[in-house]
């Protein structure tokens, strides 16, 4: 109840409703490339949005209104992104090599979350590992290992680099 009154007054007084995820948050970049490769695919299947809400909440210690205003924010920063750069430079700038490594993680744990794998999905997770500076064998390593039922993401928040 709180939250609903909080965004109705951040909707009156034009302000954002998103507790600070502001465009130089990692948070933020890393849900706005989650979000994509859920949303690429025309649909986004209610796995796809529980998994993605559970990753954020359980992977940056966030409670439910946040980890909801985050998703809002993230939604809205994709759909206002031209490409991937204005987030995957913010990554590669702020988390060590572990942590970007987490992200194309989470990017593979979504993607399955529905039961299905499309060719958008893995064109997404591909490009978004290069210019995060993920190798080629680091993401193909981190699909066979979401594929088989394995836990590659860590309940931790990462640390700044």
């Amino acid at each position: 109840m709180l939250s609903v009154f909080r965004n109705f007054l951040a909707e009156l007084t034009g302000g954002e409703a998103d507790r600070g995820f502001g465009e130089d948050d990692h948070r933020l970049a890393a849900a706005a490339l989650l979000h994509h490769v859920i949303a690429v695919d025309g649909e986004v299947a209610e796995p796809e949005r529980l998994r993605l809400h559970e990753l954020l909440k359980n992977r940056y210690g966030l409670d439910e209104d946040a980890t909801e205003d985050l998703i809002r924010a993230a939604e809205k920063a994709d759909e206002e992104a031209v490409d991937f750069y204005r987030f995957t430079s913010l990554l590669k700038t702020r988390l060590d090599e572990v942590d970007r490594e987490q992200i194309i993680a989470m990017m593979w744990d979504l993607v399955y979350a529905d039961g299905r794998l499309t060719e958008f999905e893995d064109n997404v997770i591909w490009r978004v590992a290069d210019l995060l500076g993920v190798s080629g064998r680091a993401r193909l390593r981190l699909k066979k290992i979401v594929q088989s039922g394995g836990n590659v993401v860590p309940d931790i928040a990462p640390q700044e680099g």
